[in-house]
């Protein structure tokens, strides 16, 4: 069970690596205000979606306490990045303050990850 674990940790890190990566290759676009939402933010999303979703039943099968409110916050933010990325995919230039709020809460979710203990 452990190495199916890590397995699904690994392609979550690889999630948040493309949407982040995503988010800071169009940096300089945002300065510009040209910045738009790359299919590797959209795929990074859902992969995070998704292998989270597995790492939860994963830890229950395996009778691991987990802490259900970090989850819970993990999934709301995880949400609006997935909604504000998926329904402004096809634009060709997002607003700056919502291309950066996605920035935000990625990173935000990334920090609640590894601090909230």
């Amino acid at each position: 069970m452990d190495v199916l674990i890590h397995l699904f940790v690994g392609l979550h890190v690889i999630g948040i690596a493309a949407l982040l990566g995503g988010f800071l290759t169009q940096m300089k676009a945002m300065g510009q205000g040209t910045a738009r939402f790359v299919p590797a933010m959209l795929h990074g999303a859902l992969t995070m979606l998704v292998t989270g979703v597995v790492l939860v039943g994963l830890n229950q099968a395996d009778d691991r306490t987990l802490d259900n409110v970090k989850i819970g916050v993990k999934l709301a933010l995880l949400i609006v990045i997935l909604g504000l990325v998926y329904v402004k995919r096809d634009e060709e230039k997002v607003d700056k303050g919502l291309f950066g709020l996605v920035g935000l809460l990625t990173t935000t979710n990334i920090f609640i990850a590894v601090l909230w203990t």
